[in-house]
């Protein structure tokens, strides 16, 4: 899967964003996510979680943004283990 990322809160964050249309249930993500992190919030709109260290945003269409992180390649890299988990 391609991907656009950027660079947000002063360069502390990255948000990756899938360039191929994703639809994600976060209802759903957050039974499935609440096994590797702590879920902070889930509603229709975002997944708010903590992993790894980052506070983790998982957005309905497929866009997930990790606080702090600033290498590109583990952004990729999240996102695909995330996305994987979520979408198949």
């Amino acid at each position: 899967m391609r991907f656009s990322i950027t660079r947000l809160c002063g360069g502390k964050a990255l948000m990756v964003a899938p360039r191929d249309t994703v639809d994600i249930d976060l209802r759903k993500a957050a039974g499935i996510l609440s096994d590797i992190g702590v879920i902070g919030s889930a509603d229709d709109m975002m997944l708010t979680m903590s992993w790894n260290g980052m506070e983790v945003t998982v957005y309905a269409q497929g866009k997930i943004m990790f606080h702090p992180l600033d290498s590109r390649d583990d952004a990729v890299a999240y996102t695909n283990t995330l996305l994987e988990m979520l979408v198949g």
